[in-house]
């Protein structure tokens, strides 16, 4: 089914090749080959729903879309992505402001390219293979296919000289599938997720194709120092490329000349200060006493949210407040632990799992240690709007975030930010990113099981006095450091790279 965009939201057409002589359409209306500044991701920052009358567009959310949306407004970008139904042509539209470009993925390839390669294969393996990653030729010939049909969306939007942003693991191929094309374009690529030791990365049949991808790129992104050390590593392992510090230098090959390429951390962070303004509203105060009242009103709100995730620690977390009901550490009503799992990849066979085991688990501590109308653990599998959440996380006494593996986990920083009160604690697992930046928060092993009970514990008995030390400490780092700023390091990073050569 072919789509035009129709409705007040939209304007625009079909994207055709860049004609440096024709910037816009006979009606004058912006077309592709002439934006500044392209970014590349899985999705596009609008959902979109087909109507009879044409499409209607609703505004993403995300980190990502907070931070980019103004800076591709200045920068008269354009956004390619999909648009998250198979089977669905979508021409390209304008968006607040922003060109969007729509990638069509049929059914199969959704299987084999994003459930498929994406988090069948790369998810599990990039993070530290928590779970073993499998290796299936025709999920990457697939993945190869999409990540090319990205790349040449993309090299027809950039302008002559243009800076493309790629994100994430989904298309690590597109950097240098796109330098083949446009060698005249600043090309930065950011990695949301960890990058595993190469003894690990070397699993990947692929290997040297993925780490070859990243490289024609001019700026490596990743979330932490360890992460790039990590990519480092791997080029020196699988290519015979020269590395020098955090620059790896690519030869030169027939007309093109030599280049280096930059792998460095760039964490990032949230919108705090929408956050916090949110977090001082009468609505959401209210409500955060309201949740307190709903829950009979216990001595101490343990709170965790997560994508229903393996990588997240949540079964961890729920046998070491479980064992501290079981050894009498606390007991309910007084203590209670509320766990937000929003759906993730539920057509996975793995996520099916783990969201059976996860609530065989809170069934049996509610089971054992619960009464009537007062739960240990109050379990929500759906997500919620933000000003719920920034309520949740005002209720909270002890925010837990155990992740086995994370790149960065803003839950964590959303927290914090949301505590304009200095209350609260924050447990933060030392696998997760922003444990390099939290440090005032209580560091954590979730393995240890033991560890992380004593943890919980020394939260609840924290004094006023320490929880404020503390909180004021990571306030000021989460606010010195927000996504805007993020994003702005970033690209003033790239476009200080040397300008290349147009030449083939």
């Amino acid at each position: 089914m072919s789509t035009a965009a129709a409705d007040h939201t939209t304007t625009g057409g079909t994207v055709p090749d860049p004609d440096p002589a024709s910037p816009t359409d006979p009606t004058g209306t912006r077309t592709a080959g002439e934006y500044d500044l392209v970014v590349v991701a899985n999705r596009l920052p609008v959902d979109v729903t087909v109507t009879d009358s044409g499409i209607e567009t609703t505004r993403a959310p995300g980190g990502l879309v907070t931070a980019l949306a103004p800076i591709m407004r200045d920068a008269d970008g354009a956004w390619v992505g999909w648009a998250g139904t198979p089977d669905l042509e979508l021409d390209a539209f304008d968006d607040d402001d922003i060109f969007m470009v729509p990638v069509d993925l049929s059914a199969t390839e959704v299987e084999a390219y994003y459930e498929g390669f994406s988090n069948g294969t790369l998810w599990p393996l990039l993070h530290d293979a928590v779970v073993d990653p499998e290796f299936h030729r025709a999920w990457w010939n697939s993945y190869v296919t999409v990540n090319r049909r990205f790349a040449t969306a993309a090299a027809k939007a950039a302008a002559p000289g243009g800076t493309v942003w790629v994100q994430d693991y989904q298309l690590m191929l597109v950097p240098s599938l796109l330098r083949a094309l446009r060698p005249d374009l600043k090309i930065g690529f950011f990695l949301h997720i960890p990058f595993p030791p190469p003894e690990i990365f070397s699993q990947l049949p692929w290997r040297k194709q993925v780490v070859e991808g990243m490289l024609g790129a001019d700026l490596v992104g990743t979330q932490r120092v360890s992460d790039a050390a990590n990519i480092l590593r791997s080029v020196r392992r699988h290519t015979d490329l020269t590395t020098r510090g955090q620059v790896v230098t690519v030869g030169g090959r027939w007309t093109r000349p030599e280049r280096h390429v930059r792998i460095a951390a760039f964490p990032i962070s949230i919108d705090t200060t929408a956050i916090a303004a949110l977090a001082e509203t009468p609505e959401v105060i209210e409500r955060a006493a309201q949740i307190r009242r709903e829950l009979g009103d216990p001595a101490v709100m343990l709170l965790g949210v997560d994508r229903l995730d393996y990588t997240k620690g949540i079964r961890h977390r729920l046998k070491a407040f479980g064992e501290l009901l079981e050894d009498g550490s606390v007991s309910v009503p007084d203590v209670t632990l509320v766990q937000v799992a929003s759906p993730s990849r539920e057509q996975v066979e793995r996520y099916k799992v783990l969201r059976d085991d996860v609530e065989v688990t809170v069934g049996r501590i509610n089971g054992d240690h619960g009464a009537l109308g007062k739960a240990a653990i109050h379990y929500m599998h759906h997500s919620y709007p933000l000003e719920e959440m920034v309520a949740m996380y005002r209720a909270a006494d002890v925010m837990l975030v155990t992740a086995l593996r994370d790149g960065m986990n803003l839950v964590a920083k959303e927290y914090i930010a949301a505590r304009t009160d200095l209350d609260g604690v924050l447990v933060l697992s030392e696998f997760a990113g922003a444990a390099d930046e939290l440090g005032q928060a209580l560091i954590i092993n979730p393995h240890d099981i033991d560890g992380l009970k004593r943890a919980i514990m020394e939260a609840i008995s924290m004094s006023s006095r320490e929880k404020r030390r503390r909180m004021r400490s990571l306030r000021r780092r989460v606010i010195d450091s927000d996504v805007q700023s993020w994003a702005a390091s970033f690209l003033g990073t790239l476009r200080a790279t040397p300008a290349r050569d147009s030449h083939v």
